[in-house]
This record gives structure tokens, C-alpha cells and sequence, in this order.
């Protein structure tokens, strides 16, 4: 499956934002989503790439795939099921 067959529920741009607000507005909006529900994530700030994976393992939501693009980093996330 690519990025491009993903059906996204939910975008956040967190574009031009740097640590902690990424994952302050990724925590946010999360607990926005039903179960299941599937995230899409932009981001730029490098430590995205060891904070994002680091948050879904420890609340336990699954990182369905990531790729950086030019410096832009992509992240789709679904949301643990409740």
C-alpha cells in the first residue's frame, strides 16, 4: 500500500512549527478522531522524526507509515481503536 491508496480522516500541518508544539497539536488533535481513524500528519522540524514514533508507541496508536519529502516530513497515524 503507498501513501497514495491512504484514505485520511484528519490533516495536520504542522509546518514551520518547532519542538514541543508538533506533538502538542498531534495530541490535540487525536483525541479529536473516533478509533480507527486515520491522520496525516506534515511537519518540518527534524525531531518530528524521533518524537512522532516515540508518542504513538506510548499511547499506543499506529504509525501506518512516514516518509520525508524535501524536508518535509509525513507521518499517517491511526488512531488506537477505544
Amino acid at each position: 500500500m503507498t501513501q497514495t491508496d491512504l484514505t485520511v480522516d484528519a490533516v495536520l500541518d504542522a509546518t514551520g512549527l518547532n519542538c514541543p508544539e508538533p506533538v502538542m497539536m498531534l495530541h490535540n488533535k487525536v483525541r479529536d478522531l473516533a478509533g480507527g481513524e486515520l491522520l496525516k500528519v506534515i511537519a518540518t522540524d527534524p525531531s518530528t522524526q524521533r518524537d512522532i514514533p516515540k508518542f504513538c508507541v506510548f499511547l499506543g496508536h499506529e504509525l501506518v507509515d512516514r516518509q520525508e519529502e524535501a524536508g518535509t516530513y509525513l507521518y499517517w497515524i491511526r488512531k488506537k481503536l477505544d
